[in-house]
């Protein structure tokens, strides 16, 4: 999963590491309820019962995605993403987008791997397949949207993943000779991730991961990390939905983001872009949306949008490759939520 993290604040005074130390997530939940707490005291029981009845409703949702992400980081699951860069360019791009909309694991995580396929020579139309597909869609993220949106938006979601990540690599494949895909690395590109894995997708899968006491630890690590990081989101993304609930008029949401056409979704995809910060939330204030308002093709378009072009997802692309290139993943992923929020607002009705 990929998390937010700030930029050090620079210097070493004691307030610049209190602030390197304090959770950015949690801290905006704590900031939201002060708030409330000295503006609209009536509120602030109403809202808290609103996050916990959603927190205690959501936590089923919540084990089971916990325990697919431990199960698969504890088996090695991940080797199996090496297999998607092998054999010719078309295969490595269909494959690359339908792993990279199915593999459980963050953008930043597989930075050093991509690193050192583009540094051997793998096709750049592959990894972009891959790093379009993979901010969009994980096992968590499929459990959490279909509990809160429903199963067809999950889907819808999925094959959304898998369509902009095939559409990346072949725009990539075909335009390879072009100024903007020529000679896409930095010369000196940062492997650094916020996972804190330097070396992934090494060693063989081990499915029957709970005989070794090294995997059973790994299991124990991301159930409980992944467990405290959905906790912190869904918290803040509850609360904020409940704000929104109570205090923006539905109307208002239904006149800029609802109705039929194209112009609520290039609005859905221009709002998701700078104000999405983590997917997890997203779902949440989606669903808050949705409840005002909001068209379905519209938050289809804002989920994808936003989804390729989060700080974390951005990031992992921004490090390793020349800003023309980075400008061609944000133009395509634009592209690509555009498309699937047409898409979207013509199957919904369908499926309703």
């Amino acid at each position: 999963m990929a998390e937010l993290h700030s930029h050090d604040t620079p210097g070493g005074s004691p307030l610049g590491q209190l602030w390197r130390r304090i959770d950015k997530a949690w801290a905006a939940s704590a900031l939201i309820l002060v708030v409330l707490a000295l503006t609209d005291l009536p509120q602030l029981g109403p809202t808290l019962g609103f996050a916990a009845r959603a927190l205690a409703n959501t936590a089923p949702i919540i084990a089971v995605a916990v325990l697919a992400i431990g199960y698969l980081k504890a088996s090695g699951a991940e080797t199996t993403i090496a297999r998607a860069f092998e054999g010719n360019e078309v295969r490595m791009i269909v494959m690359a987008a339908l792993l990279g909309g199915l593999s459980p694991f963050c953008s930043c995580e597989v930075i050093p791997f991509i690193a050192a396929l583009l540094a051997v020579g793998t096709p750049l139309s592959a990894v972009m397949a891959f790093w379009l597909a993979s901010p969009l869609m994980d096992p968590a993220m499929f459990v959490v949207t279909s509990g809160a949106l429903g199963l067809p938006f999950a889907l819808g979601k999925t094959l959304a993943a898998v369509g902009v990540g095939l559409l990346g690599g072949f725009v990539a494949m075909l335009a390879k000779g072009s100024p903007v895909f020529a000679d896409p690395l930095r010369e000196k590109p940062q492997v650094g991730g916020c996972c804190g894995v330097n070396q992934p997708f090494s060693g063989r899968p081990l499915w029957r991961f709970w005989n070794d006491p090294a995997r059973r630890a790994t299991f124990r690590d991301a159930v409980l990390e992944n467990a405290v990081f959905l906790l912190k989101w869904l918290v803040l993304a509850y609360l904020i939905e409940s704000l929104m609930l109570t205090y923006v008029p539905a109307d208002w949401i239904a006149g800029v983001l609802g109705g039929d056409g194209l112009m609520p979704i290039v609005l859905g995809a221009l709002v998701g872009a700078p104000a999405y910060l983590n997917g997890y939330a997203a779902v949440q204030l989606v669903d808050g949306l949705l409840q005002q308002g909001m068209a379905p093709g519209a938050a289809m378009s804002f989920v994808v949008a936003g989804g390729v072009t989060c700080i974390p997802a951005a990031v992992a692309v921004w490090a390793l490759v020349k800003p023309r290139v980075f400008a061609a993943y944000v133009g395509l992923a634009m592209i690509g939520a555009l498309l699937a929020g047409l898409a979207w607002s013509l199957a919904a009705p369908l499926i309703a």
